[in-house]
């Protein structure tokens, strides 16, 4: 043999050999990492992976688990019951040994939805300063899972994460719901929470049921099969960024504002005489621009004295559609590239001087309207004085563009979420789950009738728990509110919800009243998480006692003019909040058309009438996108929530 062919058989064994040793090296999933939660009260799974008929030993507690590897590599091993307590440590051996630090047992919640489950606490910071300094709590965790999706089949473990104690660094990545239902259960009960983040904005109910569960709904189940293709998803993807890309790289080059031959227009010096003017906050549409996309440039010159001179700042410029780069005195200080998030952005030291400074706002409009939100907040914070930039801003067009059609969410499909963000989570022990999410099904609220019950059992059959607690959050107040009784899909959407307490070991939260107008992701997601923390005390903890829902409509009964109506969870008693008067009620005839009523509360019910309805048939409460006098709640402060007496 030669030293040729004698060094290559070498190399091989030599591979072969760590080919091996890799193949016999226990792995744990993501979840089961330092500052681990585990479920406290019911049998636990640890499970992972190593090589085929390896032996695996799990010391935990003073006590040792053994498992064999199955011939597909998975392992698990059962834990028996464990009251709360901790920390512990664990070590999983095998031809290798992991040791895993810190782990707790308590309770734990998956926390799922679009993007008000997703939001964290950095973004509505500004509500909860207090809250954020007090933070410190070693035994509140928090673990997000990454948004990812995946359309051709579960996936056994998540590509990263880790699990994050609260203090007032790391809660500002909690998402906010989950922080204060967390927080509320742990000031309670004094027993670890740990909280899984399993959410995505816009993600529509058929992305998180299975493929399995998907059967049951053809045009879901038929569109997830076309996405298992991934020369699809290339192609979809090379598409959308080729025509993206040449859309900004266009108006970019066009831009007057940017290829200005004398200057750029956010130069402080650039001589703007001439630009227009308008009212910010506002909309370009509403003036002589019309419904243009593409770029438009806003200017207002800011007089300050010598003592605010060269401070640090904060610019607070609400929110602006779509798109916008902010400059003051020529130095950029900072751009946000969709709609929804506050626009906060800080300004160095130095950049702002004494006598005229120059705030310049370069915004994007992609389709719709474009400009600065209303109601919302628009000023320069320079340590305790704010100066308020609402009124008169000049703007001038940079670029007109054609709309620019958006991506195609391939994230957003049916099933690719579950697959991905849900099944490796499915061996782990839970207290239960709360969600929030409907907005993006709020067009479709019949099919959402009955897709949300069909992704409820889903989840709990492939978790095979049980009818483990499942609370949501009905939608909030949102969009402009009506003058008149009108329907409404986020009624039709909230009555959807509403029903599926029919479902064993539902809880809801009711939010119609600290919603946004003009926000689809109100920033009170402190009340938020505390409603959906008193149902759980009711429906997860058994306490019987409380009170932990609004007034629900319960029946109804016709007296002559007048209709009577019933409800449960009425407290200690119905309460007017924010007046004398019963507000948002509406009643109707056998023409079916709802005119606004008179209410008034009595003997726990609300007797409702209008002097044009001699003959009443139906009522409707709150029953509009943004019914924002509903006023009716119970003593304990919660509100009633929406309803209709009618199946019209």
């Amino acid at each position: 043999m030669t030293f040729l062919s004698k060094f290559i058989r070498n190399v091989f064994i030599l591979s072969a050999l760590l080919h091996l040793m890799v193949l016999g090296q226990v792995k744990l999933p993501k979840l089961i990492s330092d500052g681990l939660v585990l479920q406290r009260n019911t049998e636990l799974k640890i499970w992972g992976w190593a090589a085929a008929g390896e032996k695996i030993e799990v010391q935990f507690i003073d006590s040792v688990y053994s498992a064999i590897a199955q011939s597909n590599g998975n392992w698990s091993i059962i834990l028996p019951e464990l009251h709360a307590g901790g920390p512990y440590d664990m070590t999983v051996s095998a031809s290798n040994s992991i040791k895993v630090r810190d782990i707790l047992i308590g309770d734990v919640w998956i926390c799922s939805g679009q993007s008000n489950m997703e939001l964290n606490m950095q973004r509505v910071s500004p509500l909860y300063e207090k809250e954020i300094a007090s933070s410190e709590n070693q035994f509140i965790r928090y673990f997000e899972v990454p948004d990812k999706f995946n359309f051709v089949a579960p996936q056994k473990d998540l590509p990263s994460g880790e699990w994050l104690k609260a203090d007032p660094e790391n809660v500002l990545k909690f998402s906010a719901v989950s922080y204060f239902f967390g927080k509320e259960l742990y000031d309670r009960y004094k027993v670890p929470v740990g909280l899984v983040n399993a959410a995505l904005g816009g993600s529509p109910i058929a992305s998180w049921i299975s493929e399995e569960g998907l059967k049951e709904f053809p045009e879901f189940y038929e569109e997830a099969l076309k996405f298992k293709d991934s020369t699809l998803i290339q192609r979809i993807r090379n598409e959308d960024n080729a025509r993206i890309s040449e859309w900004y790289n266009r108006q970019s080059k066009n831009d007057e504002g940017y290829s200005n031959p004398e200057m750029p227009w956010y130069d402080p010096e650039y001589d703007a005489t001439g630009w227009s003017v308008m009212q910010v906050p506002g909309y370009w549409a509403n003036t002589s621009l019309g419904f243009t996309n593409g770029v438009v440039w806003y200017r207002k010159e800011i007089e300050l004295p010598l003592s605010l001179a060269g401070k640090k700042a904060n610019l607070n410029l609400g929110r602006i559609i779509d798109a916008d780069s902010v400059f003051v005195n020529g130095v950029f200080v900072g751009t946000t590239s969709y709609q929804y998030p506050p626009r906060r952005y800080e300004i160095p030291e130095d950049v702002l001087k004494e006598g005229k400074n120059v705030l310049v706002v370069r915004v994007i409009s992609n389709w719709g309207r474009g400009g600065f939100e209303v109601d919302k907040p628009y000023e320069l914070v320079i340590g305790k004085e704010r100066i308020d930039l609402k009124g008169e801003w000049k703007y001038k067009l940079g670029v007109k563009m054609e709309p620019l059609k958006g991506e195609t969410f391939i994230r957003w499909k049916p099933l690719g979420l579950y697959n991905a963000m849900i099944a490796p989570l499915l061996n782990m022990s839970i207290k239960g789950v709360i969600w929030y999410q409907g907005e993006s099904d709020a067009g479709r609220p019949e099919k959402y009738r009955e897709m949300f019950p069909a992704m409820i059992s889903d989840w709990r059959m492939n978790w095979g728990q049980g009818d483990f607690p499942f609370l949501f959050v009905q939608l909030p107040n949102f969009m402009s509110p009506r003058s008149e009784p009108s329907e409404s899909n986020w009624a039709m959407t909230r009555e959807v919800q509403l029903n599926t307490l029919s479902v064993t070991n539902t809880g809801m939260a009711v939010t119609i009243d600290i919603g946004e107008w003009n926000d689809i992701h109100p920033l009170n997601k402190k009340d938020v998480g505390k409603r959906l923390a008193l149902a759980a005390y009711k429906i997860a903890y058994g306490e019987d006692d409380i009170v932990y829902s609004g007034p629900i409509y319960k029946s109804m009964k016709v007296e002559g003019n007048k209709i009577i109506i019933s409800f449960s969870n009425t407290g200690s008693g119905l309460f007017i909040k924010n007046g004398n008067e019963l507000k948002e009620f509406a009643i109707c005839g056998d023409e079916k058309k709802f005119v606004w009523a008179n209410a008034k509360i009595k003997d726990d019910k609300v007797i409702v009438w209008s002097d044009d309805i001699p003959n009443p048939v139906a009522v409707r409460y709150a029953w509009a996108d943004n019914p924002e006098g509903a006023n009716l709640f119970n003593r304990e402060g919660l509100p009633a929530s929406p309803f209709r007496t009618d199946d019209f």
